[in-house]
C-alpha cells in the first residue's frame, strides 16, 4: 500500500475546554497520511486515478474551521469518519498539534490511526 500525505496544514478553529478558549479561534496543525493504491495514477498519469490532496486539504480546512470541539481526540475521531465518507482511503494516520497550549512546549497534541470501517486490518 502507498501513502499520500499532507504535512503542516494549519487551520484556525474553536478548540478547548476552558471558557476563554471557547471565545477565540486557535491554530491547529495537521499532519495526515492516507493509505491508498497509487498504481492506477502512476500508470495513467491522471489525477482522477489517485487522491487529490488539494481537495483533501480543502475538506479538512472547511470541516475543522467550521467546527467547535473541546477535545482534539473528538475532533480527530470525527474528522477521520468524515474523510472515510468523502474519499477512497483505506487508512488514515493523523497528528493534530495545538501550538502554545502548554508553557515551554512547542506543541502538544494527539496522533491517531483509523482504518475504514469494515476493514479488519
Amino acid at each position: 500500500m502507498d501513502t499520500v500525505y499532507i504535512q503542516g496544514l494549519k487551520v484556525e478553529t474553536v478548540i478547548g475546554v476552558y471558557d476563554w478558549e471557547r471565545t477565540i479561534r486557535q491554530t491547529l496543525v495537521f499532519d495526515l497520511e492516507f493509505s491508498t493504491d497509487t498504481r492506477p495514477a502512476a500508470i495513467n498519469d491522471d489525477l482522477t486515478s489517485t487522491l487529490d490532496y488539494g481537495a483533501i486539504a480543502t475538506f479538512v480546512t472547511e470541516f475543522v474551521g467550521n467546527s467547535s470541539y473541546q477535545l482534539l481526540e473528538t475532533l480527530g475521531n470525527d474528522l477521520s469518519a468524515a474523510l472515510f465518507g468523502k474519499f477512497p482511503i483505506d487508512d488514515v494516520v493523523m497528528k493534530i498539534g495545538k501550538p502554545g497550549a502548554v508553557s515551554n512546549a512547542e506543541t502538544v497534541g494527539i496522533s491517531l490511526r483509523r482504518s475504514r470501517p469494515g476493514d479488519t486490518a
